[in-house]
């Protein structure tokens, strides 16, 4: 311990001597370090994004889409046509056995008034089980039973973007708004979700009754009054995801009559699927983003192996004078060495810093989510000891294997 000591007191005070040349070698290694840690935080906010994003939207969730059909040649996509019911609800609710709940749902646009505050938003036609599927909590009020779908209950819930823009920072449960001139009373207020990796403010949104959808906002018509644009599926497992999409498929086709030429008349998505190949590029794109900063770190190392070799022919009487009163190869090889890595740990250290630095400069001027972690911290810490060691070890070897009387006599 005390040989260890020794050596860095002495590699430290040879550093001192050359303050700049120690300086300029260091900054590979802090720009380097700095580097893969911001860019690391930067993969890290990304992926943590899409994380919280996933949690929005709900856990092993499947939506069926109605619509991509082909009439008379013409390929139409989903939402064109209304080939969904709330029968095709039920039936998936009752025979596949690996589904917890379903939500058939309409969509639609309109204007909703309170006092002389209005706001265009969405306006989402569901029945109870939306909240389950879709894992959305009450801020405040309560959600809507089966009895206000059977009895076409005018009630609603308010997005927490829409109580917003009417309310301001007021409580809206018990206010009346007008949704198209017909007015609902609100009985809740949703919790907040955010945005969605599409973009969309899922908190622009309005929840009404389905039926109450149907037949007071979107105008349905008798002959499509079972019509739904969308079933929102929640599975039991993520593993049985794949199991219900296939069985859901099957199933449709069955209902609708569809022959095997025949292209399905509906689209099911597979929303983890999604999200896992989202996630996956952004775990490429970090790990490309730490290789490219890595590579500082190797030409930090480069300079700390150039400059050590200068230091080397610039102490060689030192050396052989150290030999000469008894200093091993080993001493001076280890000398060598501590000088290489105490620059590469303190070039390390002022680079975990100036990462720190850059990821909050990173976060508040291009308004990226950034995330830093302590293993990323960890690995370009020990990365550029890593570099110490091993672009110090030829210079430290050469020192430590010169001969004490060609030494001495060094000018």
């Amino acid at each position: 311990m005390y040989f260890i000591l020794a050596s860095i007191k002495i590699a430290l005070r040879a550093l001192r001597v050359n303050k700049l040349r120690s300086g300029l070698t260091m900054l590979g290694i802090i720009i380097g370090v700095a580097a893969v840690i911001a860019m690391m935080a930067v993969g890290s906010g990304a992926q943590e994004r899409i994380a919280e994003q996933i949690r929005s939207i709900g856990s092993n969730i499947i939506i069926i889409l109605s619509g991509s059909t082909t009439s008379g040649g013409i390929r139409m996509g989903h939402g064109t046509l209304l080939t969904l019911t709330e029968d095709d609800a039920k039936a998936i609710a009752l025979e596949v056995s690996a589904v917890s709940q379903v939500a058939p749902s309409v969509r639609g646009t309109a204007q909703v008034v309170y006092g002389n505050q209005n706001w265009s938003t969405v306006i989402q036609g569901s029945t109870p089980e939306f909240r389950e599927v879709r894992e959305w909590s009450v801020a405040s009020g309560k959600f809507f039973t089966q009895e206000d779908v059977d009895g076409v209950t005018k009630v609603a819930l308010l997005g927490q973007t829409v109580a917003e823009n009417l309310f301001g920072g007021a409580d809206p449960v018990g206010q009346i708004v007008r949704i198209k001139k017909v007015p609902f009373t609100v009985i809740g207020l949703l919790g907040r979700k955010g945005q969605s990796t599409w973009g969309q403010d899922q908190d622009d949104l309005v929840v009404i009754p389905l039926s109450t959808a149907k037949k007071r906002v979107l105008g349905f018509s008798q002959a499509n009054a079972r019509a739904v644009g969308a079933i929102a599926v929640k599975a039991r497992t993520p593993e049985a995801m794949k199991e219900v999409e296939e069985q859901i498929k099957g199933l449709l086709r069955q209902r609708h009559r569809l022959q095997p030429y025949q292209e399905d008349d509906f689209t099911v998505r597979n929303l983890s699927e999604v999200f896992a190949a989202q996630e996956a590029s952004t775990r490429v794109m970090s790990l490309l983003l730490a290789a490219i900063a890595s590579v500082s770190l190797l030409v930090g190392g480069i300079g700390i192996m150039n400059i050590m070799l200068v230091s080397v022919t610039e102490r060689t009487r030192e050396i052989g004078i150290r030999m000469a009163v008894g200093a091993r190869s080993r001493d001076i090889l280890a000398q060598f060495l501590i000088e290489a890595v105490t620059l590469s740990l303190i070039g390390g250290l002022i680079g975990v810093i100036m990462g720190l630095l850059g990821s909050s400069v990173i976060t508040h001027f291009a308004g990226w989510s950034t995330l830093i972690t302590g293993g990323a911290i960890f690995l370009a810490f020990a990365f550029s000891a890593a570099v110490g060691i091993f672009f110090g070890y030829y210079p430290a070897r050469k020192a430590a294997l010169l001969d004490p009387i060609e030494a001495l006599r060094y000018e």
